[in-house]
């Protein structure tokens, strides 16, 4: 009897995992570069830009580079749930956006993530391992927000 059970139960989990392979999420794909974007009103040196890119853009971005994985239900989900939250938490292609203490605010936080090892996720760097954070890039990414703080307190 219990043979017969366990053969149900994995045929009920394998076809629910086929099933749910058919169920979409919409992609983080923008095709038009926002006029919004913090590079479009801010200076970013080249090499914080390249940490921006590699460590933070596919969740607090507009666009993701989406992994192979990514095509796998219930994977799917999990990693759009990740880049909603990034967004809506900090979206460096919406940042003009924000009001002049959001801006700052954000910023601080930029820093303090980074400091504590919160940011990039664990999760993300397990698999992305150059989005890894050395600490001479916390200090060229904090230098850039700090003047970036003073630039936008300055009101420039």
């Amino acid at each position: 009897m219990k043979q017969k059970n366990f053969k149900k139960i994995v045929v009920a989990l394998v076809t629910i995992l086929i099933i749910i392979q058919f169920i979409g999420v919409e992609k983080n794909t923008s095709t038009v570069s926002s006029e919004n974007a913090i590079d479009k009103h801010y200076s970013i040196p080249a090499n914080v830009q390249t940490l921006l890119k590699t460590s933070c853009y596919d969740c607090h971005s507009n666009n993701t580079v989406y992994p192979w994985y990514n095509n796998i239900q219930p994977v799917k989900w999990w990693v759009g749930k990740h880049i909603n939250d990034g967004k809506k938490e900090l979206n460096f292609d919406e940042f003009n956006t924000y009001t002049e203490k959001k801006k700052l605010h954000k910023l601080d936080e930029v820093i303090e993530t980074i400091k504590d090892n919160e940011m990039p996720l664990k999760s993300y760097t397990i698999i992305h391992n150059d989005a890894k954070l050395s600490p001479t890039d916390k200090v060229a990414i904090e230098k850039w927000v700090n003047d970036l703080k003073n630039q936008i307190s300055a009101g420039h």
